[in-house]
């Protein structure tokens, strides 16, 4: 991931509702989640939930899939992968063994 992708990417995280609707489809893993189960998750208006994924949608940070008439989103997790290891590549001045705590912290269990 470049530098100018890693910004767009922060930039549309930097805002809470798109936040929330990551950590949700983070949780919701390969079966994703349709509009209208995150609008009601989360307590928000669908044309508020819709402006908030295109702007997650632009910047790569999920993907979505028409079925039937209802949208299902899913978080991108190679961009996430991207953008975490774009933040971390120089971590810890070169000495991995400083930044394994924080990767154990990071490891699904």
């Amino acid at each position: 991931m470049d530098k100018s992708s890693a910004l767009t990417a922060f930039g549309a995280l930097s805002q809470s509702t798109r936040l929330d609707v990551i950590r949700l489809l983070i949780i919701a893993g390969a079966e994703g989640l349709s509009a209208g189960d995150l609008a009601g998750k989360l307590d928000v208006r669908q044309n508020t939930l819709s402006a908030n994924l295109t702007v997650l949608l632009n910047a790569g940070l999920v993907s979505n899939r028409r079925e039937g008439r209802s949208i299902r989103y899913f978080a991108d997790m190679s961009q996430l992968r991207a953008l975490l290891t774009f933040l971390l590549e120089d971590c810890c001045g070169g000495n991995p063994a400083l930044c394994q705590p924080a990767l154990d912290t990071l490891a699904c269990c």
